[in-house]
């Protein structure tokens, strides 16, 4: 039987971004529901690592979101932070010659003007901060802005304060229609199990952002790029930082399709040690890929050789929602009055899903949003026009 409830908004996706939404909405005091197809973080924030960083982000409109959602997961330690394993242990970037190096200086010298703290660290020094690095190192840059939690545990705590608030949580249901008024303007979606009814709609939908749009009749060129994770058997401490070699940055910013794997590591506070990264774009193939294990393994060896004996317990992979150009989307989507998206943020949605959601609230609301969502706008790709919405 249908079932119809009025909201003010529509929140598609239960991950740590779809979550940021509606918690930042009930705070401003919408009528929420929030959507998915699943369970709560059963998509990328439940394969994540949790990430909070301005570390790995050039001058421009994503480092500046990056700065506001810090400022927020700060504020945002009172509420959650315990709960969701909130750690601002900084990171340290490193370089294994002059080279590199350099490329650290400039990058670092750029983003300082924008309002980063970093400062360099001579190689011989390296080990005041991480004692098990691997020596010959030739410096590094230590960030202490950057931050991390356990993402899934964010998402569900962000959610818990949201349903205090009265927000409504229906997990499981995929949407299949949104529905719009003769006019165009958003009216609501259907599920599988019910009608909601609300005049906005977010789509925080992820990987299947894309997906989402076309229900809504427009164009979002959404693609899901795969990542592996290793985890290793509980240890002591012997990773305080975030940790990753400078090669990390240049494929983040790549828009190339094919394998990527640079070092990362970090201890969490359980034990385990998480060893990444690696990026490629291969649809949403799960397949599990020994060479990118073999890789991630030996490149996270060569960083800290202590982990040559330590035993990896499991890997995991995830899809990270890519968009061209790097920039998620953020904010009304101006083809169809009542859209918003909250999507493609690729590796980066955990630490900047509360800009995003506190952004997206503002907008709900009529408020001044606190930076300009011009270069997050959805129709700034070009494209063919999609299958209209069904009214």
């Amino acid at each position: 039987m249908s079932m119809r409830s009025p909201h003010d908004v529509v929140v598609i996706g239960a991950g740590v971004v779809g979550a940021a939404c509606a918690y930042y909405a009930t705070r401003a005091g919408l009528r929420v529901a929030v959507v998915d197809r699943g369970p709560v973080a059963g998509g990328t924030t439940g394969a994540g690592e949790g990430n909070l960083l301005v570390s790995d982000k050039e001058p421009g409109p994503e480092l500046d979101l990056a700065l506001l959602s810090t400022r927020l997961w700060r504020e945002l330690a009172d509420t959650v932070g315990a709960a969701a394993e909130y750690e601002p242990k900084g990171g340290l970037v490193v370089a294994a010659g002059p080279p590199g190096l350099a490329q650290l200086r400039a990058f670092a010298a750029a983003q300082a003007a924008a309002g980063v703290r970093a400062s360099e660290v001579k190689g011989d020094e390296l080990h005041e901060l991480e004692p098990h690095l691997a020596p010959g190192l030739a410096g590094g840059f230590h960030y202490p802005q950057d931050a991390q939690v356990q993402p899934a545990l964010a998402a569900a705590h962000l959610l818990r304060a949201a349903r205090r608030r009265g927000a409504e949580l229906f997990l499981g249901e995929a949407v299949h229609t949104v529905r719009t008024r003769p006019d165009g303007s958003v009216l609501g979606v259907t599920t599988d199990r019910r009608t909601l009814d609300a005049p906005a709609l977010v789509n925080a939908a992820g990987t299947w952002g894309g997906e989402l749009a076309r229900l809504a009749g427009v164009d979002l060129p959404v693609l899901p790029r795969r990542g592996f994770v290793l985890v290793t058997e509980p240890l002591p401490r012997i990773v305080r930082h975030k940790v990753y070699a400078a090669d990390y940055v240049a494929d983040v910013a790549s828009g190339s399709a094919a394998l990527q794997t640079s070092a990362v590591v970090e201890g969490t506070p359980g034990g385990p040690v998480l060893i990444g990264a690696s990026r490629e774009r291969v649809g949403f193939d799960r397949t599990l890929s020994v060479e990118v294990l073999h890789r991630l393994a030996a490149n996270a060896a060569a960083l800290f050789p202590v982990l040559r004996t330590v035993a990896v317990q499991r890997a995991y992979r995830g899809f990270r929602p890519y968009l061209p150009d790097h920039l998620p989307a953020i904010g009304a989507d101006p083809r169809v009055s009542g859209l918003h998206h909250a999507c493609g943020h690729e590796g980066a949605g955990i630490g900047l899903a509360p800009a995003t959601g506190l952004l997206i609230a503002a907008q709900l609301t009529g408020a001044e949003p606190e930076l300009d969502l011009t270069p997050f706008r959805a129709d700034r790709f070009a494209g063919p026009p999609a299958p209209g919405g069904v009214q």
